[in-house]
């Protein structure tokens, strides 16, 4: 009877893992078929972000499919910021590790902040979004 009380746990973390591990792979999945649409797109636990032409979309990956989707346009944008821990930071000044969000300033005073895990994908959106034709300051 010890032994089942042991083992019991451990089974409990072999299925829960099982079941996370399946619950990751349909996210991915789900992903590859949203992205097919776009010119660029990044994927991660946060959300997804997909550019096509000028229209940037984005939401949250779940198993079933992407959730929350939003857009907009590049020429509505008025300004893009990076922001670390909610603080506007300048690309000069990023740390090189840790989390980090892009936010998109609207000429209609809106913000739209897209969340990533990682600051080096921050920082490679940002440069290839000021780059575009489509975005001007």
């Amino acid at each position: 009877m010890e032994r089942g009380l042991f083992w019991l746990p451990l089974l409990i973390l072999f299925f829960w893992l099982a079941w996370s591990g399946k619950n990751e792979y349909q996210k991915l999945e789900n992903y590859k078929v949203w992205a097919e649409n776009f010119d660029k797109s990044k994927y991660d636990i946060y959300a997804v972000l997909g550019k096509k032409e000028d229209i940037i979309t984005w939401g949250k990956p779940t198993a079933k499919g992407i959730i929350n989707e939003s857009y907009f346009s590049l020429g509505d944008v008025q300004q893009i910021n990076i922001l670390v821990k909610n603080i506007v930071t300048s690309f000069e000044d990023l740390p090189d590790e840790g989390e980090g969000s892009l936010e998109f300033l609207t000429k209609k005073k809106e913000s739209i902040i897209v969340p990533f895990t990682q600051i080096q994908l921050v920082k490679q959106w940002y440069e290839y979004l000021i780059d575009t034709p489509y975005f001007t300051l």
